[in-house]
């Protein structure tokens, strides 16, 4: 049968149901257990025997099996799968009243994908599978489309995005990748407040996109007749709360980005971004390094990790080491003897690196470290110290000219986290926004421009602090060994079907 008309044979059955007297669409059903606890409840029951208790449970056929008087059906809850033990006599006793031929209904009205509500005892079959006795059952939604093949399953990576439904239904792994998400950002906000962090909600609607060098969607307010941008960090919000007088504060959630499409990046994606007064990098270092360690132990149980076929170990303290250093071990140039920019260009063309565009040795530097170091960082590693140029908002190494200090935390080849010791100086902090601005002006997309309120409350006086983000999303992909990040977006951005 085609799907058209698979889905009109079960039309058919939904008017049948309501010819009958029943709802083929409930309103509730009393559960009383889950598959999954009464599986472990009952995991030393004998093969054949039975306990005289009554449980009610709800889920959706998986599997149907039917043979004249008895039928198995394959019950799935979201915590797992149980079988269903169907006997004529049995049902036709307990359902006299309500439904003469309900065993008969059973078999004839109900298919894999609906979802049903069943009481019964328990009992282990002779072939030793943990089943409902079923006395009593009731369809409390009918389902009007198949479920994919139960042999291929939903293999269409595409259509596993665009149907994130139909894949968590077929998919256990799916599920519990999305409940290890929950647990992760449950883990992190519970260690944070431990540790006297508050959280505080910041606008997704801004006046001026900042605190990232990204491009922005544009919206527009019809009543106050403005363009306003969706965030792309929480940074400048999250800093005014310093100043306002909050030493630890957080925020954990939607950033928007109006940027390509990988399988490390979405456009809408999450983030954690913390700032603590009196703090500095060193500070933050720590801190990161604690919350991942915490969300691995709560929710793994391990800090030795397989990713991608990749051993990774989280265990602390992790390796910390400047971008200079990383670079002239790649590469055996020291970036810190050249001058100018046209004689950096030149000893990074020798390594084979690509710096034409660069407008600085900063610049350059940071070119050979994306493209020679990044990837090799497997091993969770603090890299520190970073080119003034491409830090923006970070204060200036109090030892090191032409420095930041500013880490960012690789993994798996990958960028998890940022920091700063926070640029606290609005004279600075107004030349680098003015730098920005005028980049900005000669065609940038993702340059922001200057932020006058945020000046304003620096100069005001925001006291030393430590800021960090981190990338939610990038660290349940590792904490989950996700290839993409698709893979731990319930439902990630996808072009239109034609």
């Amino acid at each position: 049968m085609s799907s058209d008309e698979l889905r009109a044979a079960r039309l058919e059955k939904v008017n049948q149901l309501k010819q009958l007297g029943f709802n083929p669409y409930a309103y509730k059903w009393d559960v009383t257990h889950h598959a999954a606890e009464l599986q472990e409840k009952y995991a030393d029951l004998a093969n054949g025997e039975e306990v005289e208790i009554e449980v009610a449970i709800a889920g959706r056929v998986m599997n149907r099996r039917v043979f004249g008087k008895l039928a198995f059906f394959t019950l799935q809850d979201e915590t797992g799968v149980i079988q269903l033990y169907l006997d004529k006599k049995k049902i036709q006793e307990s359902m006299a009243e309500t439904d003469s031929d309900a065993f008969e209904h059973l078999k004839q009205l109900t298919d894999a994908g609906d979802i049903l509500g069943v009481k019964g005892s328990i009992r282990r079959t002779e072939k030793g599978e943990l089943s409902v006795y079923v006395a009593e059952y009731a369809v409390l939604t009918k389902s009007l489309l198949p479920l994919p093949d139960k042999w291929h399953g939903l293999t269409d990576v595409e259509k596993r995005y665009r149907q994130r439904y139909v894949d968590l239904i077929v998919n256990p792994e799916v599920r519990e990748t999305f409940r290890r998400r929950a647990l992760i950002t449950a883990a992190i906000r519970r260690y944070l407040n431990q540790q006297g962090f508050i959280e505080i909600e910041t606008p997704v609607l801004m006046t001026e996109a900042g605190g990232a060098e990204a491009r922005p969607f544009i919206t527009y307010h019809n009543t106050l007749e403005m363009e306003l941008y969706l965030r792309i960090a929480t940074e400048l919000h999250l800093k005014r709360l310093i100043v306002g007088g909050f030493e630890k504060v957080f925020e954990m959630g939607r950033i928007f980005r109006n940027e390509g499409i990988s399988t490390r990046h979405n456009p809408e994606f999450t983030t954690i971004e913390l700032y603590q007064a009196y703090a500095d990098y060193d500070d933050m270092m720590a801190l990161t390094e604690a919350i991942i360690v915490y969300a691995a132990q709560e929710v793994l149980g391990t800090l030795k990790i397989t990713y991608q076929g990749q051993d990774v170990d989280l265990t602390p303290p992790w390796r910390r080491v400047t971008m200079h250093d990383l670079v002239q071990e790649k590469t055996g140039i020291d970036f810190t003897q050249f001058d100018t920019v046209n004689a950096a260009k030149a000893a990074a063309a020798t390594a084979g690196i690509d710096a034409k565009d660069c407008e600085s040795v900063g610049h350059v530097l940071n070119e050979a470290f994306e493209q020679k170091v990044e990837e090799t960082l497997i091993q969770p590693t603090f890299v520190i110290d970073y080119p003034v140029e491409i830090s923006p908002l970070a204060k200036p190494h109090r030892s090191k000219p032409g420095l930041v200090e500013r880490f960012e935390l690789f993994m798996v080849g990958r960028e998890t986290a940022n920091s700063f010791s926070e640029l606290t100086d609005p004279i600075d902090q107004r030349e680098r926004f003015e730098l920005q601005a005028a980049r900005k002006a000669a065609g940038d997309l993702e340059a922001p421009g200057v932020d006058e309120d945020f000046l304003t409350a620096l100069e005001y006086g925001m006291p030393p602090t430590g800021g960090m983000g981190m990338g939610i999303d990038r660290l349940v992909m590792l904490l989950t060994d996700s290839a993409s990040i698709r893979d731990v977006i319930a439902f990630p951005l996808l072009k239109p079907e034609v």
